[in-house]
């Protein structure tokens, strides 16, 4: 069970990093399969090997599916998060292969309470980052959050 977290105790500027996850061939295949994308730059390993990158990569998709996975693991929200908004700007900045490893470095960027004042919405910068420290992808998402952090 996560820590309960108040709203107006999260800061702005908090930073955390996830333990890494590396990405495996049955990965793809499942990337492949849920999506319904079977791109040959994706499942055929002889077409990738013609292309500049050389190998198969994953759907961008696939990158903001997980590294957003990674990120509820934030303990600064605690089990104070009501639902996940939507995201202000997400980007492709790196391929993902198999083999990569990646983490998630979260920082808190905004904070505001809703209209009614009843709840918030945190802004939290996201980056999926690879074993090369190369930032793969990145972007900031929101979240509503209760203020009490689900203490009453």
């Amino acid at each position: 069970m996560s820590t309960p977290v108040r709203f107006d105790d999260i800061q702005i500027g908090a930073k955390w990093r996830s333990t890494g996850r590396t990405l495996t061939e049955a990965d793809l295949h499942d990337a492949c399969m849920s999506s319904g994308d079977w791109h040959p730059i994706h499942a055929d390993v002889e077409y990738a090997r013609k292309t500049p990158l050389g190998q198969r990569i994953f759907q961008g998709s696939y990158g903001l599916h997980i590294a957003f996975g990674m990120a509820t693991k934030f303990p600064e929200l605690g089990n104070a998060v009501i639902a996940a908004l939507g995201f202000s700007s997400w980007r492709y900045l790196a391929p993902l292969f198999v083999g990569d490893t990646v983490h998630v470095e979260v920082e808190i960027v905004g904070k505001r309470p809703t209209a009614d004042g009843e709840r918030g919405v945190v802004e939290r910068q996201i980056k999926l980052v690879n074993q090369s420290g190369k930032v793969a992808q990145d972007g900031v998402s929101q979240t509503l959050v209760r203020r009490d952090g689900g203490l009453t």
